[in-house]
């Protein structure tokens, strides 16, 4: 009989580890302004590939890995993306390209998600558990079973509350909360340079 011991774990810790974490508050903003179903996928292929490669060149191959400096080109790139869309004029969509504007919402949230998930803990805390527990097949589909719960969650608030507010505070709010995650990405990378000085 298969053992679920090593899923409901993992389910259990990403799912409180990130229910109402940065990475779901930027999937309800991305879904506010976009399309549901897109911002979903887009997240789910990038904890997918994010934490299923993590687990398949595990922990020590991981540690080789230069956090800091994708950290701080992730705080860089969030800084600017929020800089970007204050300062930019605002753009009518052509509702005629409803396909191309999905593949977009979902290219833009696989990135943005990717890069938020890179060194995070819930990551470090997968390569972690299933070192411990023996079953990186059984520790992956909690953490997706768990991921899947907290961005339906993220997409519905994003589609269901946050569009009843006007378009230019939720402009204001998104472009406010990719320059704030930026600055604390590039923060973090910083303290850990100093804290953690390379050879």
């Amino acid at each position: 009989m298969m053992d679920i011991f090593p899923t409901i774990m993992a389910f259990t810790f990403v799912f409180m580890a990130e229910f109402g974490d940065k990475t779901q508050l930027t999937v309800m903003m991305l879904s506010s302004k976009g399309s549901a179903r897109s911002v979903f996928a887009g997240s789910m292929l990038a904890f997918l590939t994010v934490d299923g490669i993590s687990l398949l060149i595990g922990d020590e191959l991981l540690s080789l890995i230069p956090y800091d400096l994708i950290g701080a080109g992730a705080g860089l790139l969030f800084v600017f993306i929020g800089a970007f869309s204050l300062i930019r004029k605002r753009r009518e969509t052509n509702s005629g390209d409803d396909i191309g504007n999905r593949k977009a919402d979902i290219l833009k949230t696989f990135s943005v998600i990717s890069l938020m998930e890179l060194g995070d803990k819930t990551q470090l805390a997968c390569v972690v558990l299933a070192a411990e527990l023996g079953d990186p097949l059984g520790v992956l589909a909690g953490v997706m079973l768990a991921f899947s719960a907290v961005t339906a969650i993220g997409v519905i608030s994003g589609t269901k509350i946050l569009r009843m507010l006007p378009r230019k505070y939720l402009e204001f709010g998104a472009a406010l909360l990719f320059i704030v995650l930026g600055s604390l990405f590039i923060l973090d990378a910083a303290s850990y340079i100093t804290l953690v000085p390379h050879p």
